[in-house]
């Protein structure tokens, strides 16, 4: 097997990718991803065999989330920077490996590799199928994505300038706990619940950067025409990206519109005052291929949700930073401040046609939890004079599959007394519906991207304070999840942790449970699959 990967809701044939990613990635890439993931699990080790604090690693710190976002399913294409990775890790790792002078370390913290073919070697035999043990395999790579969508959201929120030093030494914990053999499947378990506790923590702490920089989001209308001006697309997930694009494109005749992930930067205030600011463009990240053709202008991907594209031509227009790359882009790197020169990206735009007009109108959203709190008295008396009989969390992601047409019919079919509560790109396959309101209340509430999931956790646990409820799952909410990629595994697990069941997660269940870890989440959490829409709805409603 030349290589295996089954981290996202795409693994080929249910079981995993064997030959290339169905996200594009080649073996080479997916062998490099395997080799930073193991380094960065024996730099663990030596941090917590010698009792090393957060605050004496430095950059080091920063390394670990980015390293670990790079392996995110779509965020990194390129061999090449993935190679420099690997290798500005192995250095900090030997460094520390120095100085701590310990014995007994694992072939992770030891290891070393010369050419990019001994580096390719060596990850044949350490990535996921060298844990023989179906199930504590299943619990290592459980955590292992969770751990990387912890990262994600924590690198988003350093860039901001907040971090939590709890959450920086559980990364270190979690990825150094993978090599422990002497681990049982319960101490597997409870560290994966642990997991989804340090999941909280992460998001509540980004929740916390984007409103202390750009303010709480607000209910905005988004605009999803055109203008006839050249622009340029931001996709992912950076809002620090998308600030400092918006700075330098000031006065320079060119528009800026968001793809997928980005729409909901069009709720927070900070970025209202951009009048060159003009919309979203297009729908969710699959749908890239034909909808940056028309687009016409240059692309700046942020962070992951890259499909390889199918032309030179656009190719030539896509520019990537941070953790995402992909070969032959041309990469914008920050510098020691953190700023990051868009100069070329703007002159391109300025030599390209404005983009063609896909669809016209606009969507709503904004709905994040401060937002829909504000509306609380309005919505608990929805509930109580049952003009709103059950609220539906409809988060997550979106993909390729036809199979997710079930969430578009989920949403059309409905009853018009029941609400959505949406975060993630999921929301695109009914956001664009008309499916009404309910007393001035819009049945589809958008909280934000993905990295707002958080904003639904804190919605339930005040509607359960507000109507005095010992227990979460009495309120008169359904989980109907769509999941694809780890950021959704860290959501999931942070909603276990807080106590949520009965879950249904689809299109399908992840192919990295094995049987029995399966039936653990379905046995102590009601983890379950989906079915038809007519059934599933009727047993929501029962």
């Amino acid at each position: 097997m030349s290589m295996f990967c089954y981290q996202c809701q795409e693994a080929a044939r249910g079981v995993g990718c064997d030959t290339r990613g169905v996200c594009g990635k080649t073996e080479e890439v997916a062998k490099l991803q395997d080799l930073l993931i193991y380094t960065l699990k024996g730099i663990s080790q030596i941090v917590v065999k010698a009792g090393l604090g957060v605050e004496e690693l430095g950059s080091l710190n920063y390394e670990m989330l980015n390293s670990l976002f790079m392996t995110i399913t779509n965020a990194n294409f390129d061999a090449g920077a993935i190679e420099a990775q690997i290798r500005k890790m192995l250095s900090a790792r030997d460094e520390l490996r120095a100085k701590a002078k310990l014995e007994g370390l694992h072939d992770a913290a030891t290891f070393t590799v010369g050419t990019r073919e001994s580096m390719l070697e060596k990850a044949g035999s350490v990535g996921i199928l060298a844990t023989e043990n179906e199930d504590v395999r299943s619990l290592r790579e459980l955590i292992t994505y969770g751990i990387k969508g912890m990262a994600a959201y924590a690198e988003h929120a350093k860039n901001i300038g907040k971090e939590n030093p709890e959450v920086n030494a559980f990364v270190y914990e979690a990825l150094a706990a993978t090599l422990d053999d002497t681990l049982t499947a319960d101490q597997l378990v409870a560290l994966t619940l642990k997991t989804g506790e340090h999941g909280v923590k992460v998001m509540a702490l980004l929740d916390e950067a984007n409103t202390s920089r750009f303010g709480n989001p607000e209910i905005t209308e988004v605009n999803i025409g055109v203008r006839n001006n050249p622009a340029i697309l931001i996709s992912g997930h950076d809002l620090t990206d998308l600030e400092q694009l918006l700075e330098q494109t000031k006065g320079t005749g060119v528009d800026v519109y968001t793809h997928s992930e980005m729409l909901p930067a069009h709720y927070y205030p900070a970025f209202k005052k951009y009048d060159h600011f003009v919309g979203n463009y297009g729908n969710a990240w699959w749908k890239q291929t034909t909808e940056f053709e028309s687009f016409r202008g240059p692309i700046l991907f942020t962070t992951n949700c890259i499909v390889p594209p199918r032309s030179e031509e656009v190719r030539r227009r896509i520019f990537t930073t941070g953790s995402a790359g992909f070969p032959g882009c041309k990469h914008i790197v920050a510098d020691e401040n953190g700023k990051k020169d868009f100069t070329e990206i703007i002159e391109l735009a300025k030599t390209l046609p404005a983009p063609e007009e896909i669809e016209k109108g606009s969507i709503v959203g904004g709905f994040a939890h401060n937002q829909v709190l504000a509306l609380a008295d309005k919505v608990v008396e929805a509930v109580k004079s049952g003009a709103i009989k059950k609220f539906f969390v409809m988060a997550g992601c979106d993909g390729r599959m036809k199979s997710r047409e079930y969430y578009t019919e989920f949403a059309e079919r409905l009853p018009a007394d029941t609400v959505i509560l949406t975060a993630g790109c999921a929301k695109y396959r009914y956001n664009k519906l008309n499916l009404g309101d309910i007393g001035g209340i819009p049945r589809v509430l958008d909280a934000g991207q993905c990295n707002d999931s958080y904003s639904l956790a804190v919605i339930a646990l005040k509607l359960k304070e507000v109507f005095g409820l010992d227990d979460v799952n009495k309120l008169p909410i359904a989980y109907n999840i769509a999941w694809y990629e780890q950021k959704a595994v860290i959501v999931l697990l942070a909603l276990l942790y807080l106590g949520v069941k009965n879950i249904h997660l689809g299109p399908t269940l992840p192919a990295f449970l094995s049987p029995n870890v399966a039936k653990v989440l379905v046995e102590t959490f009601g983890i379950a699959g989906i079915g038809t829409v007519d059934e599933d709805i009727k047993m929501f409603l029962s």
